[in-house]
Formats: structure tokens, sequence, C-alpha cells
């Protein structure tokens, strides 16, 4: 007999046939979301075959396999004897923006950002320096989907970091964000791996010169200091996947002087007027 037949057995006292139907109707519901049964019984590392014995009510999973199914489907043992529906949610099921506390505020989770409003691909991005109030930090981040989401990933210059200090090692540089439909446009929260703090983001079109632009502000997450700003304007051009724009912006990245500044991204920032 099969090692994992011979050991499925249903808790002492109860009906054996009862919770075999109970747990198998609920595990068909739970997978029921999954396009492929063979996809989902690789990401459980479970045998198609006994997989296929629980949803039918033939048998029961050992501790170990019910523990990993509960905490795939982000349930708990009651999967054995309530109907999936009165279960409920385990805390892990549920990421942040889909949690119940939250849930609602912050848009649809997965958050829909229309691609139409804000595409995939490589921007350029301009704004004043926040350290060296008259220099400029030229950049470039990768804007990607993923699951329902938008996110955002790019590194920082390594001369601005080298002048404050820290470290120019790839993975300090590297950071990344999530954004988020707003309704004049999008946010962006972004950070630092393992940072204690991020900065806000908030974009919206600019059709006033090409379709492909994108004006608002950036502020930290910092206490205010007597140098240094926490909030300034900033300007996102859309490169989309053009190799040739993308590999010019990368090799400009990084701190510029005002007159390395595009005349039209100039314009945007209004460098002459305060920032409010």
């Amino acid at each position: 007999m099969n090692r994992l037949e011979s050991e499925d057995r249903p808790p002492n006292g109860a009906d054996p046939a009862e919770l075999r139907a109970v747990f198998g109707n609920n595990l068909r519901a739970l997978s029921a979301e999954y396009p492929s049964v063979a996809g989902l019984c690789r990401e459980l590392g479970i045998n198609r075959t006994q997989f296929n014995r629980y949803l039918s009510g033939e048998s029961f999973p050992r501790p170990d396999v019910l523990y990993r199914i509960c905490q795939f489907f982000g349930v708990d043992a009651r999967i054995l004897l309530e109907p999936a529906e009165n279960l409920g949610r385990t805390q892990a099921e549920y990421d942040l923006l889909s949690h119940p506390e939250l849930q609602g505020y912050f848009g649809r989770a997965p958050v829909d950002v229309d691609p139409s409003l804000f595409p995939s691909g490589f921007y350029r991005f301009v704004r004043r320096s926040f350290i060296e109030e008259t220099q400029f930090v030229l950049g470039l981040v990768y804007i990607y989907r993923r699951d329902g989401y938008t996110f955002l990933r790019g590194f920082e210059p390594r001369e601005a970091l080298r002048k404050q200090g820290i470290s120019t090692a790839p993975r300090d540089r590297e950071f990344r964000g999530i954004v988020m439909r707003q309704e004049e446009g999008i946010m962006m929260i972004v950070t630092h791996q393992n940072a204690m703090a991020c900065s806000f983001n908030f974009l919206a079109p600019e059709t006033s010169f090409q379709k492909n632009l994108w004006v608002g502000y950036v502020t930290r997450t910092v206490r205010e200091k007597i140098t240094g700003v926490r909030a300034t304007r900033m300007v996102y051009e859309h490169l989309g996947s053009d190799t040739s724009a993308v590999l010019t912006a990368a090799r400009q990245a990084g701190l510029i002087e005002r007159s390395a500044v595009a005349p039209f991204h100039a314009n945007l920032l209004q460098l002459e007027q305060p920032f409010r």
C-alpha cells in the first residue's frame, strides 16, 4: 500500500466519510481559481494522483501535508470540518493592501493601474537633489506589472551615495516601490531593502509638451533639517523599450548641473518657483 494512503487517517472519533467529503469539497473550492491542477500540485509539492484522491474525498492528507495545504491557501485545520465559505482567512493569506483593515481604502487590490495611463517600461526622471540643492538627480527606473500590481525598480546614482558616505554596492543602491492609482494620476511608495525611511511620489500626465511626460513631486520621510530639502518637483519621461534611449539615459544618470537639465524638463520643474 502507498505510504500516503496508509498514513492518511481522519481524527479519532470522527466520521471518516463525512470528513473526507468536507475536506474534498473545500479543497475543490480553494483550487477553483487555479487554471491548472498540475501546476497547483507542483506548487504544493503533492503528487497529482494523491491530490485527486483528496479532491474526490477518498483520502486524508498526513498532518505535514495538511499543514502545507493550509499554509498555501491561508486557512487553518477547520478545512476538515467547515465549508470553505465559513473558514475565513488567516493573516497569511492577506497581503497588506487586501487586508480587511485596509481593503477598499487604497483602491482595488491588487491595485489596478491602467497601462494606458502609466505604461510599463523604462522611465528617465529628473528632480532637484535633496542634499545638494544646486544640483539635480537624473535617474532611470523600470516600471513593470506582476500579479495584478504595478511595481517600480531602480538604482541610486553611485556618485550621490558616495558623497553621503553610503555604500555603493548594488544591493544598497537598489530601490523598489509600488505604484497605485490616484484620482488625478498615480502615487508611488519607494524604499530601499530593509530601510526604515521611504519616499512618496505623485505624478500626473503632462500633455503640454509630449504625451510621454508625467510631472509631480517627491517627498522624503525624514525629519525637518536646516539644510537639504524634503520635497521637490519631479518629471518622469517614458522611454519604453527603446534600447538606444535607455542606454543613453543610463550613461547620463547621476548628479548633474542645472545647465545639463533638458529645457523642457526644466520648464516643467518650475525652477524659479518655490514648491508648495
